[in-house]
């Protein structure tokens, strides 16, 4: 299916734009199309159960013949996370990626039991590559929070499309230096579009280098005296680095909690991003072993997500680790929008079990972002001298004030777009304009299924949350389609018990009503099931204007033999116990 007019470069998101994470950028020529990441988000507090939110990926199910190559900036989950689930939709037949992304992407494969050969092929701030006739890549260094982090300048048909990928300007970088150069080289060839990391565009400012954090942390290790518990992103590879060279210079013996943690740390040992000599990682079991001065605990949980480790120190249900009076807990991070409270919760909890916490500050300075703020976002627009302009990654606030920012320093108002996932630029020779929506909305993952399934569960689970379940139990005889008595409601978590009584009464009439008049006609399992639903959440909206869950339970004329309840229409014998 051909969305696009031929001749046209298309460049539209599926996941990236009015949120934070899920990144997924396309790039559409005639019958080639490339990916830029693919990422999840982590759902918010309104998502119960759920374990990652992806895009949807119909279009690109739809136009799997024009996949070329999916390319990878860095190893961010929400940059690689949602590889596997795209893996078990498409077939995409190679994948460029930066050394550590590559190394994160293969152990996330072999997680997911994806057996299929996929081609990775690693790429480098030098690396240059001709996908087909139409796309060709050059990649460039940027700094970030993690190791082997680019941009890349994709050259199309209609004009040069840069995109920075997470990035910061940082002079004394932990890691490597953003290559500003390349960057200003790019700018000067001319380049008809950027797309731009917008994720601090509302702080003012530089942000903080990672070496003031180094000192920063360093001073937090000089100053404690019992045990230290640090908690931090686990993908911040260059933090993670610097916090265990200090650890070894304090010698202070590493135990490490989360498995993502551990993952993370195993896979830069692995590769050299993490030196560490083996004598300073211990097990848990080994920690009664050594004095509290000795130990320092590196966990997940910063973020105060109920299932990591720290949350689960600080409510007293983690099996190895329990706060006494005299630890130091460090919160090395920022939080998250959304976060901010049930960190404070975790914070709150380990004061009261005597804990001194460290969080970060303008006086601790124990966090800097990985995201440029605006100074630094106004030094890249001013080298890459784009002729239009897509602010992603962010929010839509944060999209908004990163295209005012644009605009400041003389891109036309016309010419910067504040995009939603689905919307497509359209490329023709220089010239940028809007073009049709592709199809695309939120899927929710339960473990690690992708089918979209999950999505219609996690709506059931918000119903149930907010209107509660109502039960219907009818009894019948299915030989004659009666009735044996009139249906009794039930209900929990839907109305107060004592206020019930009346309006449960009148709502089996209605019910009674509506199937002896269905028993006058032809009648099926599934007809009385609707009919029960239809006619009961009708009574209960128009009393309540509320919407529970509505569930029949139907119990057939009991068995003369056994004395149980049978199903109607069913071959076999079946309990229906009571709910």
């Amino acid at each position: 299916m051909n969305t696009f007019r031929n001749s046209e470069t298309a460049v539209f998101a599926l996941g990236g734009l009015g949120e934070v994470g899920k990144n997924l950028y396309c790039i559409e020529h005639d019958d080639s199309l490339i990916i830029i990441d693919s990422g999840v988000m982590f759902p918010e507090g309104s998502l119960p159960g759920i374990d990652y939110v992806i895009p949807n990926y119909s279009y690109l199910v739809q136009n799997q013949y024009k996949i070329k190559a999916l390319l990878i900036t860095h190893g961010h989950e929400d940059h690689i996370g949602g590889i596997p689930f795209l893996l078990q939709k498409v077939n995409v037949p190679l994948i460029y990626a930066p050394k550590f992304a590559a190394a994160l992407i293969k152990v996330k494969l072999e997680d997911h039991k994806i057996k299929s050969k996929i081609k990775i092929i690693e790429v480098d701030g030098d690396t240059s590559i001709q996908i087909d006739r139409y796309f060709s890549v050059d990649f460039f260094y940027t700094t970030h929070s993690i190791p082997d982090s680019l941009g890349m300048c994709i050259n199309t048909p209609n004009g040069k499309i840069v995109t920075t990928g997470d990035f910061k300007i940082d002079l004394t970088p932990v890691g490597q230096h953003i290559d500003l150069h390349k960057i200003a080289e790019i700018g000067k060839s001319g380049v008809s579009l950027l797309l731009a990391d917008s994720t601090n565009a509302e702080v003012d400012g530089f942000s903080l280098s990672e070496k003031n954090v180094v000192s920063a942390i360093k001073e937090v290790f000089a100053n404690t005296h019992g045990r230290l518990i640090l908690a931090t992103f686990a993908s911040n590879i260059h933090r993670i680095q610097q916090i265990v060279e200090i650890a070894v210079l304090f010698k202070r013996k590493i135990c490490i909690f989360g498995r993502s943690m551990e993952k993370a740390i195993d896979v830069s040992r692995k590769y050299g991003y993490i030196k560490c000599p083996d004598s300073f990682i211990i097990q848990p079991d080994a920690l009664k072993q050594y004095r509290p001065e000795e130990i320092l605990i590196l966990c997940t949980g910063s973020q105060g997500e109920t299932l990591a480790a720290l949350p689960r120190i600080a409510n007293g249900t983690h099996k190895y680790v329990k706060i006494f009076p005299g630890d130091t807990v460090v919160l090395s991070s920022s939080a998250i929008p959304g976060n901010a409270q049930s960190i404070q919760k975790v914070v709150n909890q380990l004061y009261r079990l005597g804990a001194d916490v460290v969080t970060n500050s303008i006086l601790t300075n124990i966090h800097a972002s990985g995201h440029a703020s605006k100074e630094e976002l106004k030094y890249m627009l001013t080298l890459v001298q784009p002729k239009y302009f897509m602010p992603v990654h962010g929010e839509y606030r944060m999209l908004k004030i990163h295209a005012e920012i644009a605009q400041s320093l003389g891109i036309p108002k016309e010419n910067t777009f504040i995009c939603s996932n689905g919307d497509t630029l359209l490329l023709k020779d220089g010239q940028v304009r809007l073009g049709r929506k592709v199809e695309t909305d939120d899927i929710y993952v339960d473990g690690k299924d992708s089918s979209g399934l999950s999505t219609a569960v996690i709506h059931d689970r918000q119903n149930l949350a907010s209107d509660g379940v109502v039960s219907a139990l009818i009894s019948m005889d299915s030989h004659t389609n009666t009735l044996l008595c009139t249906p009794k409601v039930v209900s929990r978590g839907f109305m107060y018990l004592a206020e019930s009584e009346v309006f449960m009464k009148e709502a089996g009439k209605i019910i009674e009503k509506e199937l002896n008049e269905l028993f006058k006609g032809k009648v099926t399992f599934n007809g009385i099931k609707n009919t029960i639903r239809n006619s009961l959440s009708a009574y209960i909206y128009d009393k309540t204007q509320r919407t529970p869950m509505i569930i029949p339970v139907i119990m057939n004329k009991r068995d003369e033999e056994t004395g149980e309840f049978v199903l109607p229409n069913k071959n076999r014998r079946k309990v229906v116990k009571d709910i």
